[in-house]
């Protein structure tokens, strides 16, 4: 027997020994082997399984029998306690096979066991627990809890798995679970989740145009493939449009850089825009527009500059995806691309510019000179100057390519023709002031000092009906085909219903002249000289938020689906919370005063006073180019940005630390 059991050690079957909890010498559970026990117990349990024998002797390592512990390869020294996690190569044992020199009396044992039925064989496995000290019942629980994890989606339908997706609503959970394995990462993939996780999010949706997967740029739509191009030595080909702009250095015998920059004097070498591939699918849309709503909530990229070397107040401010107008008192128009580089200066207003409006390369303006003027962004050139009007034009709005609309202190409306350059209709019936005007297809509202607003058909050129019932001039006026809404002197806002000129609702709450308003969907925001921002839902006309925004007349307001940016006499920009009417954060230093702000999804522009200087600061809330580009080039799952601030989940009205998200409650597939 001495020398069988020295064999089986030499072999490498030996069991590792360690200290029980008693003290006492034991076999190790991880390395126990039935081989190990000596011939003569085989015929003790014999006599029968379920049988409590005595206690079979066990060699250890000071037992004469014993071999030295370094001639035993199987037989690593104890791990310390608590011993660390196994790695990927320690893998717990799998006995489902016999092994070579196996028992034969183990053998018999295996066969035994699976002719019992269930109950027996529970009772077999109680009693066996029960001989167990606790290092055993350890093994055992290591042994088996792997065992009782299930991967759902290697089970379950593929429909069913990416309805599961679909009750996901943190994105940070979402990218985890793409990394648990390859099946994860198929239904991870799925836009269907995070489709819906955008409208959770209020993101809007992916245009037609977006998912054929098309390129965009600062510029348009299209995929430019020609290179840079580079001025050539000697006479620029716009050097007479620098000429023009060299003239606002008149009188300054020390011109600084900033203002050789921003008068667009160092025009050798331009930047090109660079292109960044369209969001094809809802999960690289989500990643966008996620890394997008951070920015906007606690970084974004600033550059400011000073526009123009004299001060002058800003009367107009226009975003558009080629360029950024910005009209002033001094009867000068710039033109900056959308990185906020200056183009080209419009001159050709005598006095101030009071209203402006672009369409693609067009822009139609008017001001204290009662001309109307049409001017080709592209070229700077003047197109037309269209007369008719005996005193300022204060609006302007155009309803097609061809077609634009004034309205002026002489109390008229004129339509104009902008490809003949000739008034089509002049709309009389205002007693005062045309003060706002919006359009919706065929119909165009106007607001006046008169206190009434009327409801004008465009093609015909005659009124349709006049809404009477403020009690103080019109200043702002709101219309989505649906609704009409109007902010006066009085401090009200009236709802009004376009199709019979009846009074839906009046909204009460400021405290002062309503000069701001906005309408989207069933939502209305309001800014008033009181200072204040409201928002007003018109289902049930009743006040949602009530925001006491600035320390003075809000100057500025828009709103898209998720964020209110306001801006006021007091110099501050603010960002608010459209759902929760939460401050999210102050978007610029403050400053003497803030004149307009205009934003779009990935942009932002500040036209205010600083220092006595008019300040334009443009604002860049685009994601790194690196960041996004990982999508499409390696088709790695889309991390979420690390940023340490907290975000907001409108739809949930609470608030997800990006860096906190917890992984799907199924945690234990991570195992299979």
């Amino acid at each position: 027997m001495d020398d069988k059991l020295f064999n089986e050690q030499e072999d490498g079957t030996a069991p590792e020994l360690s200290l029980d909890s008693d003290n006492d010498m034991a076999p190790s559970s991880s390395t126990v082997r039935p081989s190990m026990f000596p011939s003569s117990a085989s015929h003790a349990r014999k006599r029968g399984m379920m049988a409590r024998s005595a206690p079979r002797p066990i060699h250890t390592p000071t037992s004469p029998l014993s071999i030295p512990h370094n001639l035993l390869p199987s037989a690593p020294a104890s791990p310390p306690t608590p011993a660390p996690s196994p790695t990927p190569m320690q893998r717990a044992p799998d006995w489902s096979t016999a092994s070579e020199h196996e028992d034969s009396q183990v053998r018999n044992i295996r066969a035994l066991f699976s002719e019992m039925n269930e109950a027996e064989q529970q009772r077999l496995l109680g009693e066996l627990l029960n001989l167990c000290n606790s290092h055993q019942l350890s093994f055992v629980a290591e042994f088996v809890s792997p065992r009782l994890k299930k991967d759902p989606f290697m089970v379950l339908p593929t429909e069913l798995c990416l309805r599961i997706l679909e009750c996901v609503d943190d994105p940070t959970t979402l990218v985890r679970a793409s990394q648990v394995s390859k099946k994860w990462r198929e239904l991870v993939n799925d836009d269907t989740a995070w489709r819906l996780l955008c409208q959770k999010f209020s993101y809007r949706g992916l245009s037609r145009e977006e998912r054929t997967g098309e390129y965009e740029t600062g510029d348009d739509l299209e995929l430019d493939t020609k290179p840079p191009q580079w001025p050539q030595s000697g006479r620029s080909p716009r050097s007479d449009e620098e000429g023009l702009e060299n003239k606002h250095l008149d009188g300054l015998s020390n011109p600084t850089p900033e203002i050789l920059r921003t008068q667009s004097l160092d025009r050798g070498v331009r930047k090109s825009q660079r292109r960044r591939p369209k969001a094809t699918t809802y999960r690289s849309h989500f990643k966008q527009r996620y890394m997008v709503e951070t920015a906007w909530r606690s970084g974004g990229v600033c550059d400011a500059r000073q526009i123009t070397p004299d001060q002058g107040v800003v009367t107009s401010l226009h975003l558009t995806k080629k360029y950024i107008v910005v009209a002033l008192d001094n009867a000068k128009i710039h033109v900056f691309d959308v990185n906020g580089d200056h183009q080209k200066t419009l001159q050709g207003h005598v006095m101030g510019v009071w209203a402006m409006v672009p369409w693609g390369d067009l822009l139609v303006s008017g001001g204290c000179d009662r001309d109307v003027r049409v001017w080709n962004l592209a070229t700077g050139h003047p197109q037309f100057t269209l007369r008719g009007h005996t005193s300022t034009v204060r609006c302007l709005k155009m309803s097609d390519a061809n077609t634009a609309i004034s309205g002026s202190r002489d109390t008229t409306l004129r339509i104009w023709d902008l490809k003949k350059g000739l008034c089509k209709h002049v709309l009389i019936g205002h007693q005062a002031s045309v003060r706002c005007l919006e359009i919706h297809g065929d119909i165009v509202v106007s607001g006046s000092y008169d206190t009434t607003a009327k409801i004008w058909s465009i093609s015909e050129g005659k009124c349709l009906r006049t809404l009477t019932g403020h009690f103080s001039q019109i200043y702002a006026i709101a219309f989505d085909g649906k609704k009409i809404a109007t902010g006066s002197l009085d401090t009200s806002v009236r709802i009004w219903d376009p199709n019979d000129g009846k009074c839906l609702s009046v909204l009460q709450g400021h405290t002062s002249l309503v000069g701001q308003l906005q309408m989207r969907d069933d939502i209305l925001v309001t800014g008033g000289s009181d200072g204040s921002v409201r928002v007003w839902s018109l289902k049930d006309y009743q006040a949602i938020h009530r925001l006491a925004a600035h320390d003075n007349s809000v100057t500025s307001l828009q709103f898209d689906n998720t964020r209110i940016v306001s801006g006021g006499s007091d110099g501050r920009v603010k960002v608010w919370d459209l759902k929760k009417g939460t401050l999210v954060r102050e978007l610029s230093s403050p400053a003497e005063a803030v004149w307009r702000v205009v934003f779009e999804e990935e942009k932002a522009v500040i036209m205010a006073s600083r220092g006595g200087r008019t300040i334009m600061e443009v604002w860049s809330f685009a994601p790194p180019e690196e960041d996004v580009m990982v999508d499409f080039r390696s088709g790695s799952p889309a991390s979420m940005p690390d940023h340490s601030m907290d975000y907001t989940d409108p739809s949930l009205g609470g608030v997800v630390d990006p860096n906190d998200g917890q992984d799907i409650t199924m945690t234990d597939a991570a195992a299979a």
